[in-house]
């Protein structure tokens, strides 16, 4: 039976950090080099393919994890994870060598694969991420351990999130109903909750005082952080307390959603390409590229779940 037509988007640097803490590092090629987030990776694929059963994958790519336009307006933004700050080139991330070393071969299994890489110059796989799920004309899943991503889901449209921060043993589906459930707010207002509460592990330092619960109930009667602010600014709507918090947090407020919001609007268009069984040359050099980096059985799996479409 054919299947109907989805699109699963990749937030790839996110999987592969997964694979690479998750898969022991004394997986190695036959050189001795690492390939255990490479192993690790595949598998996923695999699982992935296998349980949700798109028929487009798009492994979306960090081609800049750290964006200056986003550094420019909040200079904490990511500042912990970097280890090297490059002028004019995006700053190095604290990635663990090992893992480092494996990326080009985790391009190279993913066009072995057919698995279209998309980069965005200036622009995090985040951002990439926005701009496919919002063109697409066919259901979106979205794979991804960053709850920031759920600002994208949007049931009319049957777009969601597969959230694997609980591991790959515990894939949870968010849906309207998972947000709203967890935070008390709809996906749509979940950049502008986001951007209140803060995230330390991206240097926001979101609004002072302000934590979940109270960005939820402030949302709930204003609707948007525009409302809010307006009525902070009126002392309306808000104790006496809070409206102080928000209007002390004027500047971080006036730069603090270009932030956060994904773009949506990049300079690309949805692949076309679909999964499909490779062809006897392809299968060959998959087999080859396995042989060559030990990567087995994760290699096979990963071709036989393409294939079923």
């Amino acid at each position: 039976m054919t299947r109907a037509d989805r699109l699963m988007l990749l937030d790839t640097a996110s999987l592969y950090f997964r694979a690479f803490y998750g898969v022991p590092d004394k997986v190695k090629a036959p050189d001795g080099s690492p390939v255990n987030a490479v192993r690790g990776l595949l598998d996923i694929i695999a699982k992935l393919v296998t349980l949700y059963e798109p028929t487009h994958v798009v492994a979306c790519w960090d081609d800049d994890w750290r964006p200056q336009w986003r550094v420019d307006l909040i200079p904490s933004y990511k500042t912990h994870r970097v280890v090297e700050v490059v002028a004019d080139a995006p700053d190095v991330e604290e990635v663990p060598d090992p893992l480092e070393a494996q990326i080009p071969l985790i391009r190279q299994t993913l066009t072995a694969l057919g698995i279209p890489i998309i980069g965005v110059t200036e622009h995090e796989a985040d951002d990439v991420i926005g701009t496919l799920a919002t063109r697409a004309t066919i259901p979106v899943d979205i794979v991804t351990g960053d709850r920031d991503l759920f600002q994208l889901v949007d049931d009319a449209r049957d777009i969601r999130v597969i959230y694997t921060a609980r591991g790959m043993s515990n894939l949870e589906i968010v849906t309207d109903a998972t947000v709203v459930a967890k935070y008390g707010v709809l996906p749509s207002q979940y950049a502008d909750f986001a951007t209140m509460r803060g995230d330390a592990s991206d240097g926001l330092p979101g609004v002072a005082g302000v934590g979940e619960k109270t960005a939820a109930t402030l949302l709930q009667t204003h609707g948007d952080l525009s409302g809010i602010r307006t009525a902070a600014a009126a002392g309306e709507g808000m104790s006496a307390g809070v409206s102080a918090k928000i209007l002390a947090a004027s500047d971080y407020l006036d730069v603090a959603p270009t932030v956060v919001e994904v773009a949506r609007n990049l300079d690309i268009a949805v692949p076309g390409i679909a999964l499909r069984m490779l062809d006897p040359t392809e299968a060959d050099a998959a087999t080859a590229l396995a042989e060559q980096w030990n990567l087995g059985t994760s290699m096979s799996r990963a071709v036989a779940a393409v294939s079923v479409i």
